[in-house]
Order: structure tokens, then sequence, then C-alpha cells
């Protein structure tokens, strides 16, 4: 995701620094603030349900950036704020995370991984190297420690990160107003405005949703599928197809929340609720149900939980992701 400023002075709106900061400064520590945001929830839902993901990585509970997903005119900025005595560094850690516990700091320039050397940024307005340093990391065995070396006040020092298994998943904010949200089987993409309007346990049952589609392997079974998207997505056949897939995400996407701790009618109230007062993106195109009918969908799969299932709990609808769509 390409950062500038342009695109960065939205979130202001989401997470305001202190008035004396300069500008700059301000806006690179709002992205700061919403990455994590977005991050820690992310970890929450990816760690606490590994056991129902078919693909896990290490999740030590760190949100990563590097130097050339910032504009060229942005860079100095970043460099100021974050540092990045590398090309690759920590933007923030989630309170309590296994990388929180072993130390690690926001703004730790990443060296290596496992004695493998962090990619080289080459450019500006890109996110190989970012995506590249996900890859490592998610490369690394799930059940061994995590031992990065970080550059930290011009000193190298080791830091051992206990395992964390997790959905292996990249959450991403992409800053725009419209309020949409997509995943596609190795990514779920959040637009920024839905962190100006949700509170966590709502922006949650968003993440979740899409995290799901993810678990269920839906990209690649739509596409098995030769399912349309776009326009012709809407239609007929593609319609029906992609309805079903979203009907199942929420299915397994209020189990998703219930085992990470949230109270799983949260789901009911945010379609009874934001999710039905919400214009535009994913709330009112006919691939989806409306918003009362996915109220009604989660109600029941709610109500059909067996008393006292255990957490992590494992719904039938997680048997379909590896079934052709009907």
């Amino acid at each position: 995701m390409l950062r500038s400023t342009a695109l960065l002075a939205t979130l202001l709106t989401i997470s305001a620094a202190p008035a004396a900061a300069p500008a700059d400064t301000a806006t690179l520590e709002a992205l700061r603030a919403a990455d994590l945001r977005l991050g820690a929830i992310g970890y929450r839902l990816a760690t606490a349900n590994a056991a129902l993901c078919s693909d896990v990585a290490p999740v030590p509970g760190i949100v990563v950036h590097a130097i050339d997903q910032y504009a060229e005119s942005e860079q100095p900025a970043a460099r100021t704020a974050f540092g990045f005595a590398t090309g690759v560094a920590v933007e923030g850690v989630v309170p309590g995370s296994p990388a929180a516990l072993a130390g690690l700091h926001a703004d730790d320039a990443i060296v290596s991984v496992n004695g493998q050397p962090v990619p080289v940024a080459d450019g500006a307005g890109h996110v190989r190297t970012r995506d590249a340093m996900v890859a490592l990391i998610d490369a690394q065995p799930v059940d061994r420690p995590l031992t990065m070396v970080v550059r930290r006040a011009g000193s190298d020092r080791s830091v051992v990160i206990a395992p964390s298994p997790g959905c292996r998943t990249l959450f991403e904010l992409r800053v725009g107003t419209t309020m949409d949200a997509v995943a596609d089987g190795r990514l779920v993409q959040i637009s920024s405005a839905f962190l100006d309007k949700l509170a966590d346990p709502q922006l949650a049952v968003v993440v979740g949703h899409e995290l799901s589609h993810n678990i269920l392997r839906h990209h690649a079974r739509l596409d098995a599928a030769r399912v349309s998207r776009g326009l012709l997505g809407e239609l007929g056949r593609n319609g029906r197809l992609h309805r079903a897939t979203e009907d199942d995400a929420d299915r397994l996407g209020v189990h998703l929340l219930r085992n990470a701790g949230w109270d799983p009618q949260e789901a009911v109230r945010f379609w009874r609720g934001p999710g039905a007062r919400i214009d535009g993106g994913i709330f009112h195109s006919r691939t989806h149900s409306s918003a009362s009918k996915r109220a009604q969908l989660i109600a029941a799969e709610l109500a059909a939980l067996p008393k006292g299932a255990p957490i992590p709990y494992r719904p039938p609808v997680l048997s379909t992701r590896d079934q052709p769509l009907q």
C-alpha cells in the first residue's frame, strides 16, 4: 500500500496525535495507531482460531512496514518518525502478545529472522519489500521460537519470541472513505473508514467475516467454479454462489468472534444496527444478503450452538472448505 500525504491526511480523523506535534509526525502517528488497531484485532482472531485454519504461520503480534511503502517525498518524514535503520521496521507491537513479552519495541529496525536477513528496500511506492518480510516470517516453523535481530539506538540485539501459531493472513489497512472490505485468500484488507465509524467489537465483526472467507477458501473455490466478479458477479448463478459464500462467512465469523473472546451476539447487533445503516461497499451489493437476513442467519447459527460448546469450537460450516461450490 503506497503511503502518501494526500492519503495519510484522512487518518487524522481516526487517531489524532498531540496538537503540538508537527503535521507530518501527527499524520504518521495516526497511521501507526490505525494500523496497530487493525493489527491487534487481526492478531486476536488469527491466534484464537489457529485450530480452525488449514494454513498456519507464526503470528508474533507485530505490524511491520518497509520504507519503500512510502512515497519518495514522504520518506524523510517516515525515517524521522519510525527510524528505519534498515529497510524494514516494527511499526507497532500488540500489547500482551509474545512479541511484546519478548521486549520487541515499535521502531525496532529488523536485521534478520532466524538467521535470515530481511529483504532490501528497492525504491518507493510499492509493498514488495513489506510483503517479502511477511513471507519470511510466515515461512518459519510455527512450533519453535522466533529469533529476531533488531537494531535499536544504533545497537543490534537478539529477541527470542515464543511460538504463537495463527491463521496465515495479512491484515492490511486501505486508506479511503468507502466502506469496503475484501479477502483474497492471503490478505484481509479493511477500509480505514471503518475505524472511524466502528468500535473495536463491531470492527471485529467485519474483520472476522473477511478472515472467514480466507479460512473457507472462498476466493479459490469461486475461481474453480468460474464465478464472475464485478457487475456480472451479481447476476444469476454468479450472484447465487457469491451469496452462498457470504452467508457461510457470516456463519463462521460469529464462531471466530466467540473463540477470540468477543460476545458473538455482537454480530447480530451489528447487522441490526450500524451494518444496516452504512451505505455502499459490501453492505448493499446483490452478492450479499440484506442486513436483516444476515442478522437472522447469525442468530440462528448461535441458537444451534451446542450447550457448553468448547472454545475453540469447530462449527459444521468448516467442513465445506474443501467442497466445490455448486
